[in-house]
């Protein structure tokens, strides 16, 4: 993450300003409680990670937010919309990339683009240009017309967030967007959506269990652990609140008592496939 830095923590803005509101926010499956109490905002603009070992309930709260679970207990709204209420209007705002594969390896890159442009509703006339603008701007031009089951894991990866873009959102959801991926294209995701942020402003809302990754990208952390919120900051904060020389890691664990496994390294369509599913029931 050489080179990638973040302006700071951003200031608190009024509630009718913020890019995502949340209040007293739980959820349940049968016994389990999920979420438990999650209140915290995020500004406009901001890259704000949500961090915490498997099972911590990152998950669930981005599907709380993004309209995936229903809003049972407590307050969310996304740029000022209930996503309970609006769910619709809520969905026209985001872009969603999930842990679990969204990209049909029977498909050409640019087929799959199209697709979503079609979902996300991209008007007719519009949909070519915007398709081959994403896809352009994940690098993935020369690669478009051929099949994505014969694609990298670091070009499927890109290949989603150019599904997730092409709607051109004011808030991008990523779920451990680079599980899996070795550091070469761990770097080259992130460079990629740190230019497009840069470029329109966007507000990102990402989890990840790389610690490297949330320190060098994130304005601001909060830290998850059995469903509830046990530390939000900057990061440089948190570390400071430890004593010199402690890392973000070492913050992890304070809070947590965890520490952090190896997601594994990139292969093509079959790995990623395998170790997002092998996430998606853990976390």
């Amino acid at each position: 993450m050489a080179g990638m830095t973040t302006p700071g923590p951003p200031t608190e803005p009024p509630e009718a300003e913020r890019a995502v509101d949340c209040r007293g926010l739980s959820h349940r499956f049968g016994d389990h409680l999920a979420v438990d109490d999650v209140s915290l905002w995020i500004a406009p603009g901001e890259v704000f990670g949500l961090l915490g070992p498997n099972g911590a309930g990152k998950t669930t709260t981005i599907r709380l937010l993004t309209t995936l679970l229903p809003l049972r207990q407590g307050r969310a709204r996304v740029f000022g919309l209930d996503p309970g209420r609006r769910p619709m209007r809520v969905r026209r705002l985001l872009g969603y990339v999930p842990q679990e594969l969204s990209a049909d390896g029977s498909l050409t890159g640019r087929e799959n683009v199209m697709l979503f442009a079609r979902l996300f509703d991209v008007p007719r006339a519009q949909r070519w240009e915007r398709v081959t603008e994403v896809l352009a701007a994940m690098e993935l031009t020369e690669a478009a017309d051929r099949v994505v089951a014969g694609y990298s894991g670091g070009m499927v990866r890109r290949l989603e967030l150019a599904q997730a873009l092409v709607n051109r959102p004011r808030l991008l959801v990523l779920d451990e967007p680079t599980i899996g991926l070795d550091p070469v294209a761990r770097s080259g995701v992130w460079e990629r959506i740190t230019e497009l942020r840069a470029a329109t402003g966007m507000t990102v809302l990402m989890t990840t269990h790389y610690m490297d990754e949330a320190d060098a990208l994130c304005d601001r952390v909060a830290l998850m652990h059995r469903g509830r919120l046990r530390a939000l900051g900057a990061p440089a904060e948190l570390k400071d609140q430890l004593g010199p020389g402690a890392s973000l890691e070492d913050v992890f664990r304070h809070y947590t008592g965890d520490h952090l496994g190896d997601a594994g390294r990139q292969g093509g369509l079959r790995d990623v496939r395998r170790t997002r599913r092998t996430a998606g029931r853990l976390g």
